[in-house]
């Protein structure tokens, strides 16, 4: 697993191993592997995401050039309860209509959360905070320069970067979507979590070895893999 995924970490592989009905220790995986550590954010902050991490989501842009030097912008929905991308979109021009059409999309028909969690960029003007209010949502803003107030959308931009947009070359809007979203297919369905207990944001089931043999089926292009037991 480690030769066939080299940007995945011990955490990830002693997930993926723990899904093939293997029992190992992270220790003993992460002896070939040591993971980084991570400096966690304050106690009280901390403290407020884990009480209301069933009904609070996150928002945030980050940017990605394309081959031909253009800026595209990239914006993401993320909830924290299962670490689920609700919604995202790509952007050569953001504006404030743009980012709370956004908003409606990702949350049909009651389906929007209490909280929300943004920083204090410009484009979140008075439009788009009277079209999140309609939507029955309470935004909460971030200090000025603390990125690790929103900790999982971070964490997310960075996965996203590490795991798949480093290792392409970006033609265009239309090409980027379609990578995003092979990218999302697989984080959704197969890539582990430390923080969901080693499991993905749509629960993997545990496959024993009575299954039959482990076979390995690329994913996002063959930048990443997915293992999964098969019968003979």
């Amino acid at each position: 697993m480690a030769k066939s995924n080299p940007l995945w970490g011990a955490p990830k592989i002693h997930g993926e191993i723990l899904k093939l009905g293997i029992s190992i220790s992270e220790r003993s995986v992460s002896r070939f592997m040591p993971p980084k550590p991570r400096k966690p954010p304050s106690q009280t902050w901390r403290t407020f995401l884990d009480n209301h991490i069933g009904s609070l989501d996150s928002i945030d842009f980050f940017t990605v050039p394309t081959a031909t030097f253009r800026i595209l912008y990239v914006f993401l929905v993320l909830a924290h309860e299962r670490r689920r991308v609700v919604h995202f979109n790509v952007t050569d021009g953001p504006g404030a209509q743009w980012t709370a059409q956004q908003m409606v999309e990702a949350f049909p028909e009651d389906t929007a959360p209490k909280y929300m969690i943004r920083d204090r960029d410009g484009i979140y003007g008075d439009y788009f905070r009277r079209r999140v209010q309609g939507l029955g949502i309470e935004q909460v803003v971030t200090a000025p320069r603390s990125p690790w107030q929103n900790p999982y959308v971070e964490r997310l931009v960075g996965s996203i970067r590490r795991e798949c947009l480093e290792h392409v070359i970006v033609l265009g809007e239309r090409h980027l979507l379609q990578i995003l979203k092979s990218y999302f297919a697989y984080y959704h369905r197969a890539r582990t979590h430390l923080s969901l207990g080693k499991d993905a944001p749509e629960p993997r089931a545990v496959q024993p070895p009575s299954m039959g043999k482990i076979v390995e089926l690329p994913e996002v292009g063959g930048l990443h893999h997915r293992y999964e037991r098969r019968a003979a």
